[in-house]
């Protein structure tokens, strides 16, 4: 026998009943030639004690050194026990991204994650990942697809990094699952985008406007009496926004002045209440058909969306790019301003871990340099008088 080359396939005729011609070079490589002309490369091979032949492409769709390049592969294949022809299954037969997607759903989201947290994944699933790669067969995502799309996303690093972190979780899963082989997931060693954490804190005068609008939203009687509600209690507590919208009359308790709130962002905690928080509850209106402080316009129901009236609020205000989240940080901010300990503020906003609130360390100078201006200027002071007193020789 001699090398299959494409003359000598060409010159091949068809017969009653299919042939195969073997090539001289390669053990196992070889042409099919059917009654009705056609020719289909295959390659030949023992996996086991079983004898199997894979097809490989056919005449004049690829040529004789391509389907000798895919017979090689095949058989180096063998060398590490793997079948060609299994493996060629498992592929076609593999799930995509976005079927991997709807299981992670199933058996993570919906089962492990607390509502808001699902809510959010699935919000980056839809909008996000699935464009991009959920057409992609879950064993074929490289580093280099997972790469490329962090990449794209660079002008929103925290939207990236969000992303990432929900593949990683997923393909992790995948490996759990059987679905990808242990070791493989394509998110390894790819790099998050430094990102800039903000912290606004509101100065007094700031919180003196804020007051103030208050003040007058109240008297006016035409903003929602709730939303006034939740914006002093996120002021006086530090507590999240998610905690106080959905909080219910039956975790306060006025006697002790106290939140028992059964599950936050990191569980079940204690918010004690300083006077000015509990004397907004106490002057909260609690509506018999609705368990809930915050109440909503439905009945029954919760305020759901805080953010029209607090863009309102803000603009009457002042505070420019101003957001929810920096009433905490204000609340944080002014506890360290006078003297309270990192780890008292990490109990009173709930903190789990030491580096969340180390972020507020660099207030605590703020008194100390005030201090050290104060008695540096007096020294100032005393030293100018003293030459004054002794006047000019």
């Amino acid at each position: 026998m001699t090398k299959l080359t494409k003359r000598q396939i060409e010159a091949l005729e068809p017969t009653d009943k299919d042939y195969f011609v073997w090539d001289g070079d390669l053990s196992g490589f070889g042409i099919r030639v059917f009654p009705t002309g056609r020719k289909q490369f295959v390659v030949q091979y023992r996996y086991g004690r079983i004898s199997r032949r894979m097809s490989l492409g056919r005449f004049g769709a690829i040529t004789p050194d391509q389907a000798r390049g895919l017979a090689l592969a095949a058989l180096v294949k063998l060398r590490n026990d793997i079948d060609p022809i299994a493996e060629k299954r498992d592929r076609r037969d593999a799930l995509l991204v976005k079927e991997l997607a709807q299981r992670f759903d199933d058996e993570h989201i919906a089962v492990h994650l607390k509502a808001s947290t699902a809510k959010e994944y699935r919000r980056n699933l839809n909008l996000f990942i699935l464009p991009a790669i959920g057409h992609l067969r879950i064993i074929d995502v490289t580093r280099a697809d997972i790469s490329k799309y962090h990449h794209d996303w660079r002008h929103r690093p925290y939207q990236a990094n969000r992303n990432l972190e929900i593949i990683s979780k997923m393909f992790n899963l995948a490996e759990l699952w059987g679905l990808r082989p242990d070791g493989t997931n394509p998110r390894r060693h790819i790099k998050k985008y430094p990102e800039k954490k903000r912290e606004r804190y509101f100065s007094a005068g700031e919180l003196q406007a804020l007051g103030r609008v208050l003040g007058e939203m109240e008297e006016e009687r035409i903003e929602l009496p709730s939303a006034i509600t939740a914006v002093r209690l996120l002021l006086f507590t530090g507590c999240r926004l998610s905690e106080i919208m959905t909080l219910r009359w039956e975790h306060v308790d006025l006697g002790v002045n106290v939140l028992q709130l059964p599950d936050s962002k990191t569980g079940a905690k204690v918010v004690h209440l300083g006077l000015a928080a509990a004397n907004v509850l106490r002057a909260c209106e609690r509506l018999p058909d609705n368990p809930f402080v915050i109440v909503g316009r439905n009945e029954g129901a919760h305020l759901t969306d805080l953010q029209p009236f607090w863009q309102r609020l803000r603009g009457r205000a002042g505070l420019k790019n101003a957001r929810i989240h920096d009433l905490r940080h204000t609340f944080a901010s002014v506890a360290v301003s006078n003297g309270q300990s990192l780890p008292m503020i990490g109990k009173l906003l709930g903190h789990t871990q030491v580096q969340t609130t180390a972020r507020y360390a660099h207030l605590a100078n703020q008194p100390v340099m005030q201090a050290a201006n104060d008695i540096s200027a007096l020294i100032d002071l005393q030293l100018r008088s003293s030459s004054r007193a002794k006047g000019p020789k």
